[in-house]
């Protein structure tokens, strides 16, 4: 019985990562540099509830490796009009700004290449 349940727990685990891997249609890319990667984080972690109520629904960062204040961040949204919006959301200019980033950002946008 116990074999059973864990069973069914860990397929319902596995199902549930799926549905959220397969929402996200649309990723954002922004790679801009900062004045200082510990400062630039703190920021970018705060502005989280903003992220998610602008629409973001997984996110990640990367730093360049021989030049760590060297920054890439990947958005997902549902759609590109969402990911569009966010990108030209006031709130985002104003928290980049706060986290030290130097000259305008590189941004592009993807769709989930599908078979």
């Amino acid at each position: 019985m116990r074999r059973i349940l864990l069973s069914t727990l860990l397929a319902v685990g596995l199902l549930s990562a799926a549905a959220v891997a397969h929402a996200a249609t649309v990723r954002m890319f922004v790679q801009h540099k900062v004045t200082d990667y510990a400062a630039w984080r703190k920021a970018y972690d705060s502005f989280g509830p903003t992220r998610k109520k602008l629409g973001v629904t997984a996110h990640a960062v990367y730093r360049v490796s021989d030049d760590p204040n060297n920054i890439i961040v990947t958005h997902d949204f549902a759609s590109l009009e969402k990911a569009k919006a966010f990108a030209a959301s006031p709130e985002l200019k104003e928290a980049m700004e706060k986290g030290g980033v130097t000259g305008p950002p590189t941004i592009w946008f993807t769709t989930e290449a599908r078979k």
